[in-house]
């Protein structure tokens, strides 16, 4: 199946997995997405992900955290989509919920979230919002 916007796909099958009380969700790999996956186990809103080999691409096994019987993760949204590219410099660099959610951006230093951007003074393409 040919799928247009990977990331979206990958945001979509955590939200959805999350909703419906599955403890563990699988991808198809890809280095982009093994670098979000990196960012929300360092933010706390997954409790650990793995990297499996198959003869096609590759999957990634995110294992959701759950506190209460709800998912850590409330939203999770695709920002800059194939259509509609969003671009920030670093003095613009979006504040999720006042800084309680996290912005996923990509920057010429690598993926990283909105708080590390504003550290190095670096801007780029916001790629999605977790909160």
């Amino acid at each position: 199946m040919q799928i247009t916007d990977a990331i979206a796909d990958m945001l979509t099958r955590i939200r959805n997995a999350g909703t419906a009380g599955h403890a563990t969700v699988t991808i198809p790999s890809s280095n982009i997405k093994k670098a979000i996956a990196q960012i929300l186990l360092e933010e706390g809103y997954i409790s650990r992900f793995e990297c499996a080999e198959d003869d096609k691409q590759g999957l990634i096994k995110v294992s959701l955290k759950y506190a209460a019987r709800k998912s850590v993760i409330k939203g999770i949204k695709r920002i800059s989509k194939p259509g509609l590219r969003v671009y920030v410099d670093k003095e613009n660099l979006p504040n999720v919920l006042g800084g309680l959610g996290v912005a996923i951006v990509s920057t010429s230093k690598g993926i990283m979230t909105d708080k590390k951007a504003r550290n190095l003074g670096v801007g780029g393409e916001v790629i999605a919002y977790v909160w």
